[in-house]
C-alpha cells in the first residue's frame, strides 16, 4: 500500500468540489436545510411539557449525527460511482492502484466530508439555537467514531453491490441507510419497536450508537455496554463488507466485466 497513491486518488476527488456546484451543495446546503427543518420542529415541540426533556438537544443532537453518517456512507459509494459515471474506473485500475488504497482513498475522502459537515453544522446549531455540542465533552467522541464506521461498512456493502449489477443499482448508494434508519433508533428509543423488530434493531452498530448518545445527552451518564456492542457490531460489519468488497471485485475482474460497468 503506498501513500502517493491514495492521496492522489483522494486529491483527483476534492479538486471536482472546486467547479462542482451539486456535490457541494450535497456537503453544505441539503444537511443545513435539514438542520433549519428539524430546528424549527424542535422550537415547535418544546413548547409543550415534554417532562423536562430538551427535545431541542435531543432531536437536533440526532439529526447532526444522522448526517455524519449519510456523509461517510456516501463518500465512499459516491466516489466510486463517479467514476463509473466518467468511464475512468477502468482507468485507474490499469495503473499500480491496489483495491486496498482504493478503499483508503474512499474513507478518507468520508473523513474530510464528515469533518465539514460537522463543523457547519455545529456552528449553526449554536448560533441559531443554542446547542453546544461539545458541552457534553469527549463522552460523544467514541460514539461518533462508530458512526464513521458503520457509514464506511455500509459504503462499501453498497458500492460491492454496484459492482455486481451494474449502475442499474446505484440508488442503493443513496437509499441503503435510510432502509436501516428506522430500526437505528434515531429520533426515538429502541424500545418503541416491537419486540419482534427489536433484535434486528440491535444488531445494528447505528441502534446502540444513537442510543447512547440519547444516554449521555439526557442523563450525562456513559454507557460503557452500548458503547462495546457499537464497536463489536462494527467490528463485524466492517470485516463482512471488506471481505464482500473484495470478492465482488475479483468476481467481476475475472469475468472481464470492470469496463462493461455502466
Amino acid at each position: 500500500m503506498r501513500l502517493h497513491r491514495i492521496s492522489a486518488l483522494l486529491f483527483r476527488h476534492l479538486y471536482l468540489y472546486k467547479r462542482s456546484v451539486p456535490r457541494l451543495m450535497d456537503v453544505f446546503f441539503w444537511p443545513v436545510i435539514e438542520l433549519l427543518l428539524w430546528g424549527f420542529i424542535s422550537l415547535y415541540l418544546q413548547k409543550f411539557d415534554m417532562g423536562g426533556l430538551n427535545i431541542v438537544t435531543v432531536l437536533l443532537g440526532a439529526i447532526i449525527f444522522w448526517d455524519l453518517l449519510s456523509q461517510s456512507q456516501r463518500a465512499v459509494s459516491v466516489a466510486f460511482l463517479e467514476d463509473v459515471w466518467e468511464r475512468n474506473f477502468l482507468n485507474i485500475f490499469v495503473t499500480p492502484l491496489t483495491v486496498g488504497e482504493f478503499m483508503v482513498s474512499a474513507v478518507l475522502l468520508g473523513l474530510v466530508r464528515v469533518a465539514l459537515v460537522g463543523a457547519v453544522m455545529a456552528v449553526l446549531a449554536f448560533a441559531l439555537y443554542h446547542l453546544n455540542i461539545f458541552a457534553f465533552g469527549f463522552s460523544l467522541i467514541p460514539f461518533a467514531a462508530n458512526l464513521l464506521l458503520f457509514g464506511w461498512a455500509a459504503g462499501l456493502f453498497a458500492t460491492a453491490i454496484i459492482l455486481r449489477y451494474g449502475t442499474s443499482a446505484q440508488v442503493i448508494a443513496f437509499s441503503l441507510l435510510f432502509l436501516v434508519q428506522p430500526l437505528s433508533a434515531v429520533f426515538y428509543p429502541a424500545s418503541v419497536l416491537p419486540e419482534g423488530v427489536r433484535f434486528f434493531a440491535y444488531l445494528l452498530p447505528s441502534t446502540h450508537v444513537f442510543e447512547g448518545m440519547r444516554t449521555v445527552i439526557a442523563t450525562g451518564s456513559f454507557p460503557y455496554a452500548e458503547l462495546g456492542w457499537a464497536f463489536l457490531t462494527n467490528a463485524i460489519c466492517l470485516f463482512l463488507s471488506i471481505r464482500y468488497f473484495y470478492y465482488m471485485f475479483a468476481r467481476v475482474k475475472e469475468q472481464g466485466r470492470l469496463m462493461k460497468l455502466d
